[in-house]
Formats: structure tokens, sequence, C-alpha cells
């Protein structure tokens, strides 16, 4: 198992969007349960931007590097440059994967697939990792796709054996073993931390 399945185990997103108490508090938490990397997206519906997502982008930098996680940006590549993140995630609708990788050669690349035309048409050897999904249906995201199920995530694996992949899309503490039994090399979460109660025992049972 190489370094890139290992951090996908357990890969917390999260914006401010997202929380209902300060950010830095849950992903220390979060980090204390064990998630293995984070994505920073400040994205969406009631989300900074300018220099408040800058400094907020900056303080939960400072905690994953302080503590070895790594720590992604979403869709953002200045952004990514600014904060000397380990890596960025982008959609199909994003940036182009082409242009990230000649402009930034070292950075981890990871990009969303929904379907075998996405797929297709992705130049996947050119990235580190793909999320797939969304694996179930979900509220994070104002623009998610339909969800794909499991199913996916099987099809996937069996056209890409060692291609690291993650499963993302509405996943909890009660079907997250199903993705990676599907398949996957871990998952991709939101709210199942920002929402839970109990941060750590919620990490725990992904």
């Amino acid at each position: 198992m190489t370094y890139i399945h290992r951090i996908l185990r357990k890969y917390f997103i999260m914006g401010s969007q997202n929380c209902f108490r300060p950010p830095a508090e849950i992903l220390k938490e979060a980090i204390a349960g064990g998630i293995t990397a984070f994505q920073f997206r400040e994205k969406g519906a009631g989300s900074l931007s300018g220099d408040a997502k800058v400094e907020l982008g900056s303080e939960l930098r400072k905690i994953c590097k302080e503590n070895q996680i790594p720590f992604f940006v979403n869709d953002d590549v200045d952004l990514a440059e600014l904060l000397h993140a380990d890596g960025i995630h982008v959609g199909q609708d994003d940036l182009n994967v082409e242009e990230i990788r000649l402009r930034y050669p070292d950075l981890l690349l990871g990009l969303s697939v929904s379907n075998p035309s996405e797929v297709k048409a992705s130049p996947l050897h050119l990235v580190d990792y793909i999320g797939a999904g969304p694996i179930f249906a979900t509220t994070t995201k104002d623009d998610a796709k339909q969800a794909v199920g499991t199913e996916w995530i099987a099809a996937l694996r069996n056209d890409f054996p060692e291609l690291p992949m993650v499963g993302i899309g509405g996943i909890n503490t009660e079907n997250a073993d199903k993705v990676i039994k599907a398949g996957a090399d871990g998952v991709a979460v939101i709210s199942v931390i920002t929402s839970a109660k109990d941060i750590k025992k919620a990490v725990k049972s992904i």
C-alpha cells in the first residue's frame, strides 16, 4: 500500500460553511480521532472569501502541519500555492488537470469522477487519486450529482486495480464500511464529523 492509498482512508473535508462552532476546534478533534487527510473546501452558500478565507485556510493549514496531516485545497490553485498546500482536489468542471500538473508537478492532485464518460475523458495518468461519487445522496453540496451507489466504486476498482480511490457523498458511520468493502481505499466525509456530538467517536467509526 502506497502513501497515497493510506492517506485516503479517513479524508475529512470542511469549510466554515459546514461548521456550527470554530472550524479549528473541529479540525483538532478530528485529528485526535484519527483522520488521515484534510481538504479545505471553503465553497458555497455562507462561505468566506478574500482575506477571511485566506486567514482561516492559514489557521487550518498550520494545524495540519503541526500534526503531519496532508492538507489539500479544493479547486483553488492560487490559494493552494499561497498556503503551501500538499495537494489540490478538482472536479470535472474546475481547473484543467493538465494545466495544474504542468504548473505544479510535485503537488498531490485529486480528481472527482461520477460516471464512465467522465472517466474516459479524464487524464487519470496525471492524477494521484480519484474521488468517486456521490456514492449516496448528499445535501452538503448544492451542485451534487445523482448518487451512483457502491456499484460505481466496484466498477472503478475492477477497471483500475491500483489507482488510489476515495468514495465521497452521503457517507456516514452506518454506510462507510460498504464503500470500503466495494473497493475504495477510504471515505471522504464532511457532516458526519462537523455535526457529530462526539467527533473522535465519529472518526473512529468510519
